[in-house]
């Protein structure tokens, strides 16, 4: 039998209020850069965020998670006090787990223009469930 979208349930089957903080809303805090010196030698730059919080939109309570972020920087790297200002801005921010990850690759590329990047949201265990959630970018 095959699946199609007209076999799938309808969404929120509990009726609860699960929006997320509307992107305009969210008030984040800016990545800053400053220029890469040795551009064309490819180096990679790893950050291990070990306190990152934001507010999951079903219970209203906070989701904790290490974020692990690899960058290779091409003409610019992120200045740190301004990464940790803005991964701390999550943290009256309602949002699922695979949308913050997502958020967080759409400004650090804006910001940045990486080679690469990969990011890794590691949240710890909620309702005896563990969720690792992955997102990458490449520039072509």
């Amino acid at each position: 039998m095959a699946v199609t979208e007209t076999d799938l349930p309808p969404i929120n089957q509990q009726g609860l209020d699960i929006r997320s903080k509307p992107r305009n809303d969210m008030r984040l805090y800016p990545l800053d850069t400053f220029p890469y010196e040795f551009v064309g030698r490819e180096v990679k730059v790893n950050f291990e965020i070990t306190e990152f919080t934001a507010i999951c939109p079903f219970s209203d309570f906070p989701d904790f998670a290490t974020i692990r972020l690899e960058y290779v920087p091409n003409e610019r790297c992120v200045e740190l006090k301004s990464l940790k200002l803005y991964i701390n801005s999550f943290r009256e921010v309602k949002i699922f787990h695979e949308h913050v990850m997502n958020v967080i690759l759409e400004d650090f590329v804006r910001a940045c223009d990486p080679i690469s990047l990969e990011l890794e949201g590691d949240f710890h265990v909620r309702g005896n469930i563990k969720t690792v959630v992955r997102a990458s970018y490449k520039k072509n």
